[in-house]
């Protein structure tokens, strides 16, 4: 069994969406972050970081935060959706990475600047705007020819999905990125993605690509 710390975020998601594929068992405990519960003291000591997500996983007593960190333990760990051999692996890690350090940083700070304080800066909003537009890019060529961004359906789909899902609050249209787009509506009708959305409660619909 796994405890799963969460909330519904695009970094929540992606280990729900995992534990879904995987068809795992786990407790989802609900880190209300809009009230400050990841200060918890008992939260910190499974997240040094006050961040979510992060599991205990009670078979191996094995406390993990950082979501691709968490990630890449239970693939391994179940054999499934990272390969164990490179070149295949590092493909996925690159993207999976590419997310980590490209995607998930810019669109959070585009949650903040065009969609919560619209207006307060218009420096960072076209910085940010056009940042987001050139990885959406990427991420397009990436996908042109290619049903998933590292060949099979991995990990690294499943990290970059929940942060595309907001492509509204990045003011981004998936008409404008059509490899995107059928990537996003083709991952989107799994079901093991709809019930990974919707952890660890009812999020709403999933938006239309």
């Amino acid at each position: 069994m796994i405890r799963f710390y969460a909330w519904p975020t695009p970094n929540s998601r992606k280990v729900s969406i995992l534990l879904e594929e995987l068809g795992l068992p786990y407790d989802t405990i609900s880190v209300d972050i809009g009230k400050d519960q990841q200060f918890a003291s008992e939260f910190l000591a499974i997240s040094p970081n006050n961040k979510i997500p992060a599991i205990h996983d009670l078979h191996t007593d094995q406390r993990i935060f950082e979501s691709a960190a968490i990630m890449i333990y239970l693939a391994d760990r179940h054999g499934r959706f990272l390969p164990s051999d490179d070149p295949a692996r590092s493909d996925v890690l690159q993207w999976l990475m590419w997310q980590m350090g490209g995607l998930g940083p810019i669109a959070g700070q585009a949650h903040h600047y065009l969609k919560f304080n619209p207006g307060a800066s218009d420096y960072a909003a076209e910085r940010l705007s056009k940042e987001l537009a050139r990885l959406y890019g990427v991420l397009d060529r990436q996908l042109a020819g290619n049903d998933f961004v590292a060949g099979a359906y991995s990990i690294a789909d499943m990290a970059i999905w929940p942060w595309v899902s907001r492509h509204e609050w990045h003011q981004v249209d998936l008409g404008d990125y059509p490899n995107v787009r059928r990537w996003y509506q083709a991952i989107a009708e799994r079901p093991q993605v709809f019930r990974g959305y919707h952890v660890p409660h009812d999020a709403g619909a999933i938006p239309v690509g």
